[in-house]
C-alpha cells in the first residue's frame, strides 16, 4: 500500500494525466493489476466508478480502504486476461508496472483495449525493473542478468496488437522520486535487494555500499504508452 499512498500525496504523473484527459465526468475507470491503487485512487475523484482487478486480495482490500467514501468500488481478484470475460466495461482503463510480468503482453493488450471505450493507458520503467541489480549479481554471483525486454519492446507488441491503424502515443519521464519504496528505510531497501540476490545478511554492508546513498531498486526513467479504444 505504500505507493498507493506516495501517489495520493504526490502530484499527478504523466499517466495520471492521460488517463484523466479521457475520462468523462462521472465515468467508469478500470485499473488493472491495481495493487493498492496508484495508478487509479489520484484521478478517481473525476470518475463514478473504479473497477479494480489484481491477483491478490489484501491489495484489493488496501485499495478499497484508501478510496474515497462516495466512490463505487468494484474489486475483481484474478489475473487479466484470465478474468477479462467477467469485467465490465469501462471508460477508460490504466494499468501501471505490470507488463513485464505479464507472459502474453499481446492478449493482455488485446483485452485492455476491449475492455475500455475511450482510452488505455500503460505506464512502465524504459527497462526491467530489477536492472538496477545487474550489477549486484555481476559482483556477487558473476552472472550477467539479462538486458531485455525493455519498453521499446513492449511498445512494438502493443502496436501491433491494437493494429497499424492506431496511433500509439508514447511519453518518457523521470520519477520525481528517485526512491521506489515509499515509507521503507534505506535498510529495508538493501534488506530487499540482499534477499533478491539470495545472499545472507551480512552482505548487507557490501549491497548497501554498492547501491550508494539513497538506495533505490528500479529505474527512475518511466514510459506512459496510450491509445483510444
Amino acid at each position: 500500500m505504500h505507493g498507493a499512498t506516495a501517489a495520493l500525496a504526490a502530484p499527478l504523473t504523466v499517466t495520471h494525466q492521460r488517463a484523466a484527459d479521457a475520462l468523462p465526468p462521472h465515468g467508469t475507470l478500470l485499473d488493472v493489476g491495481a495493487g493498492g491503487g496508484a495508478s487509479s485512487l489520484p484521478i478517481a475523484g473525476g470518475a463514478g466508478r473504479l473497477i479494480a482487478v489484481d491477483a491478490g486480495q489484501d491489495m484489493l482490500d488496501a485499495l478499497r480502504a484508501l478510496a474515497p467514501a462516495d466512490l463505487d468500488v468494484h474489486t475483481v481478484r484474478g489475473r487479466w486476461p484470465d478474468v477479462h470475460t467477467g469485467v465490465e466495461m469501462a471508460d477508460v482503463a490504466v494499468c501501471g508496472h505490470v507488463v513485464y510480468n505479464v507472459a502474453d503482453l499481446g492478449a493482455f493488450v488485446t483485452a485492455l483495449t476491449e475492455h475500455a471505450s475511450r482510452r488505455v493507458v500503460l505506464e512502465l520503467t524504459e527497462v526491467h525493473p530489477q536492472s538496477r541489480l545487474s550489477p549486484l549479481w555481476r559482483h556477487f554471483w558473476n552472472i550477467d542478468r539479462p538486458t531485455t525486454p525493455t519498453a521499446r519492446d513492449a511498445i512494438e507488441v502493443v502496436t501491433e496488437s491494437v493494429g497499424r491503424g492506431v496511433q500509439v502515443e508514447v511519453e518518457r519521464w523521470i520519477r520525481p522520486d528517485p526512491g521506489v519504496c515509499p515509507g521503507r528505510s534505506d535498510e529495508e531497501i538493501v534488506a530487499i535487494a540482499r534477499r533478491r540476490l539470495c545472499l545472507p545478511a551480512t552482505a548487507d554492508p557490501e549491497i548497501a555500499e554498492l547501491l550508494g546513498p539513497s538506495p533505490r531498486l528500479a529505474p527512475s526513467e518511466v514510459v506512459t504508452v496510450w491509445w483510444p479504444a
